[in-house]
């Protein structure tokens, strides 16, 4: 086809001639070099967010576990929505009060596969809650919910905002 080009044809001369080469020096090449390395350091700072809320996450359910309402109490933000999947709703200082007061002990519980997305400020975090209550009267009852909680960056320090529980 380059046999039968047109007269005064730019593309002929451009293939004839080789092309010119794209000629880049280090000021324009400086600049895409340090937005990828700002870009990759946005991983880094989400990862140090979402391991402070998986520590976080522990150390609440461990606290649930054992009754420590001083250890939940740290943890939760003053604003605390806490939702039960029997849709009771309850305060910080009712969550608090009602974990001091409660007739049963965990025998076991356990987090399953929970799942941290840190949005700016926020944390969305998703986990199935298994784990077996024994009441002051002998009676054990199975817990299997799945469990929402929105965590919030308050200063330096992750506060659980809100809970809510589903029955599965």
């Amino acid at each position: 086809m380059l046999d039968k080009l047109q007269p005064n044809c730019k593309t002929a001369e451009t293939i004839k001639t080789g092309g010119n080469a794209m000629q880049i020096n280090r000021r324009q090449l400086a600049f895409p070099v340090l937005a990828l390395g700002l870009l990759s350091a946005v991983p880094a700072f989400a990862g140090a967010d979402e391991d402070a809320i998986a520590k976080n996450l522990e150390d609440f359910r461990a606290a649930q576990a054992a009754g420590n309402t001083e250890v939940i109490a740290s943890i939760c933000a003053e604003e605390l929505s806490y939702s039960h999947s029997n849709a009771k709703i309850d305060t910080k200082a009712s969550l608090l009060n009602g974990i001091a007061t409660a007739n049963y002990k965990w025998t076991s519980l356990e987090y399953k596969d929970p799942a941290i997305r840190v949005v700016g400020p926020a944390a969305i975090v998703r986990f199935n809650f298994v784990g077996e209550q024994e009441f002051t009267d002998g009676k054990k009852t199975p817990q299997n919910l799945h469990i929402l909680m929105n965590w919030q960056k308050q200063g330096n320090d992750w506060k659980l905002l809100s809970r809510a529980a589903t029955k599965l």
